[in-house]
């Protein structure tokens, strides 16, 4: 008989709450930072950007929707949870900075082009997202070579690393900006999913979080007398489909003037598509193991199609994947989390959203993510490497706090370019920061499987981890940098050899090291055996 498996389950609605919010917030950022940072006109961004995500964000969620029902069926568990997926957040905040916002400044200086900058702008982020998609592509082809040779704990400290800082601490930043709308929805989710408590009538303790803190905030804000969450400007219905721009992607090949960007675009590839083998890890760890190949496939051509129809912004497979499932999500909550954004894209529906609820009230199921996510770091690996997973964190942290003090600088009006030029950041130690920022994901990757293989005493392997990072270092897709429209920027190409030639240098001295340990430790038994 065969066993018949729901599509949709009560914890899909939690589930499916948490994705909506997660990518929605990717959403009301590229309409916001679109429109008010590189001026690209609103009907670009309603017409042509957004659908572009929709298409890309509802394709994506059905195959893994598709994928994660399938291993039910293969496995017979019914406690399997699709990956989740969206707008890569990392990639979108770059895109914009150090790729549309540059070639928009530029194009302004030029009078013969001051008119186009917007276009030139998008058209930049849409190549930028299209070479993207083809390195996610091409690294679903050796994914599970590199989850082989990859110690779980580097995986798992480099995602880690992010959840604990780009996740976790911006937002509950923002949280205790707003402690009167914010805090207690932040406790109940935390209290609820934290303590694996189960509702009457099985109420998702989001739903009510949500509930709650925008209750509070309508009593507060009516009380001030005043509308609140007024958005950009008024609503206006309207059904905008996908637009094929295809066209646009083989004009911006031809541009010169933009593949100088490559620096940046490459190392972002590469982020994208090992942050989603992360995240396949993660859900390994959670108890779903999906296959590499189709998996990182359907992302990097979910990239692709995005990019043919005008979206300046990757996909991914999220981080995450231990919340929801902790949650009771599924499989439906992919499915239903795919038509609820597109049909939010498709209709302009972003500022009327921004207009009903405050963000802040849904911030703290983010905060749960990230959470999880770091708890797991440790719970997941074998509890010799929880060294190797503490090490890993260090450059996501210096991550982190180089885009905190560049979010300072530019309040202030300043850019890091005429900090380092005046000696002014020497008290803190800024240099050293856009180091080990620069490549951040990779260096984290190498220094946790190294430290992993080095607790193990597996000497030599720790020293191929060094040898691998003496080769990054050398090519600058690690702690290399130049400074490029105020912005830190990766100096790709063997240049980097020569203008920071201490970090190679030092990463082979720390292979030979463990080289020599290698032969220590292989002639210690044989001494011993002779005593």
């Amino acid at each position: 008989m065969v066993q018949r498996l729901p599509i949709f389950v009560r914890g899909d609605i939690d589930g499916f709450v948490g994705l909506f919010i997660d990518n929605l917030l990717q959403l009301m950022l590229i309409w916001s930072l679109c429109r008010f940072v590189v001026h690209l006109p609103g009907e670009l961004v309603d017409s042509v950007i957004l659908p572009a995500c929709a298409v890309s964000i509802l394709v994506g969620n059905i195959v893994y929707s598709i994928q994660a029902w399938k291993l039910m069926r293969q496995t017979g568990r019914r406690g399997v949870t699709a990956l989740p997926y969206g707008i890569n957040t990392v990639s979108l905040f770059v895109f914009i900075f150090a790729i549309m916002l540059p070639v928009y400044q530029e194009a302004k200086t030029n009078p013969a082009t001051m008119a186009d900058a917007p276009m030139l702008a998008w058209k930049a982020g849409v190549l930028a997202c299209f070479l993207s998609g083809i390195i996610e592509t091409a690294a679903a082809f050796v994914g599970d070579w590199l989850r082989r040779v990859t110690p779980r704990a580097a995986l798992l400290s480099a995602l880690a690393g992010i959840a604990i800082t780009f996740i976790c601490m911006p937002f509950i930043f923002q949280l205790f900006t707003y402690p009167a709308i914010a805090l207690a929805p932040m406790f109940i989710i935390l209290f609820i999913y934290g303590g694996r408590v189960k509702l009457p009538m099985s109420i998702p303790g989001s739903l009510v979080a949500i509930a709650v803190g925008a209750a509070m905030a309508w009593v507060i804000y009516l009380t001030m007398g005043r509308w609140p969450f007024v958005g950009a400007e008024p609503y206006h219905f309207a059904l905008e489909l996908p637009k094929f721009a295809g066209w646009d992607v083989l004009a911006s090949f031809v541009d010169p003037s933009h593949w100088k960007y490559l620096s940046i675009i490459v190392p972002m590839g590469l982020f994208n598509a090992l942050g989603s083998l992360q995240n396949l890890e993660s859900a390994e760890a959670a108890g779903d193991r999906y296959r590499t190949m189709p998996s990182l496939l359907t992302n990097g051509v979910g990239t692709l199609v995005a990019a043919s129809l005008g979206s300046c912004f990757p996909t991914t497979i999220y981080i995450g994947h231990p919340g929801w499932k902790a949650m009771g999500a599924r499989s439906g909550y992919s499915l239903v989390n795919g038509v609820a954004i597109s049909a939010i894209c498709v209709i302009g529906g972003v500022n009327l959203v921004m207009q009903v609820v405050p963000l802040e009230v849904a911030l703290g199921i983010l905060l749960w993510i990230g959470i999880v996510i770091t708890a797991q770091s440790f719970q997941e690996t074998p509890k010799s490497h929880a060294l190797a997973v503490a090490v890993g964190f260090v450059p996501a942290l210096a991550a982190w706090g180089k885009l905190m003090v560049g979010n300072t600088l530019g309040a202030a009006g300043l850019s890091l370019e005429s900090i380092l030029t005046s000696g002014a950041g020497a008290p803190l130690w800024l240099h050293g920061i856009l180091v080990l920022d620069q490549g951040f994901i990779l260096t984290s990757l190498v220094w946790a499987a190294a430290m992993a293989m080095v607790v193990d005493r597996r000497f030599l392997n720790a020293a191929w981890w060094m040898l691998a990072a003496a080769g990054l270092a050398a090519v600058g897709m690690i702690h290399a940098y130049e400074i490029a429209g105020g912005q830190s920027v990766p100096m790709l190409g063997l240049r980097a050899a020569t203008a920071f030639p201490a970090f190679w240098i030092s990463y082979l001295i720390a292979g030979v090291t463990l080289v020599l340990l290698h032969l220590l430790v292989q002639r210690q038994p044989q001494e011993q055996a002779h005593l």
